[in-house]
Formats: structure tokens, sequence, C-alpha cells
């Protein structure tokens, strides 16, 4: 299995695993919110599949954090975009510190079981 196949099964997974924590009652939304940073990570590694893991990992938590933070904006358009389901689900709403933590988990997690993987995978 190629790289991106990988990357892209991994990345269907994370979303039906993220949808469905929202329908869990006992999960915290967190939950969710570091499964959204994972998925990130997935699909900024399925397009720039030759980075190191590192760079993908810092990308992945500066562009985490950029959308969280995007949250405290309420131009008209964005608003807009976010009342929409896949706004909803891509740029969230409503700013909360908490998610960031979440993020930050969420980028180590797959980070670390991406640096297994690989080292598995070239041997």
């Amino acid at each position: 299995m190629t790289k991106r196949v990988f990357y892209i099964i991994a990345i269907a997974l994370l979303i039906v695993l993220g949808l469905s924590s929202r329908k869990v009652t006992f999960l915290p939304d967190e939950i969710g919110d570091g499964l959204w940073s994972m998925a990130l990570f997935c699909f900024l590694r399925f397009i720039f599949v030759n980075r190191k893991l590192k760079d993908i990992a810092i990308a992945t938590f500066i562009l985490s954090y950029l959308v969280e933070f995007s949250q405290l904006i309420r131009w008209e358009w964005l608003v807009t975009v976010r009342s929409t389901f896949i706004g909803h689900m891509l740029l969230g709403q409503g700013f909360v510190w908490w998610d960031l933590l979440a993020y930050s988990i969420g980028v180590i997690v797959i980070y670390l079981a991406a640096r297994v993987l690989h080292i598995a995978y070239s041997k």
C-alpha cells in the first residue's frame, strides 16, 4: 500500500470517528477536536507525502491554532460559512481555549503513531 492510500484511509477513519464522537454523550467534545487535528495531519501528509513528519506536525499545529483563533473573527461571510455543516466541521464555531489543548494532543499522538509506522514500514 502506498503512503497516500494509507493516509486517505486514515482520513476517512478519523472523520467517521470524529463524527461518531459527537453522538456519544459521555465523550467530551474535545475528543472530536483532537481527531480533527489528526485528520488535518493526515491530509497534509497526503499532499506533502515526502516532507518530514516533523514539518507536517508543525504545519498542523499552526493551521489548527489559526483555525481556532479565526473563530474570534465575526465577519458576516465567515459566520455564514460556519453556519453550514461543512463550514462548521472544518472551521468550528466559537473559540475555546481547551480546543487548543485537544489539537495539541491530537497532533502529538498522530505524529508519534506516524513515526512508529514510518519506522516499521521502512524496514
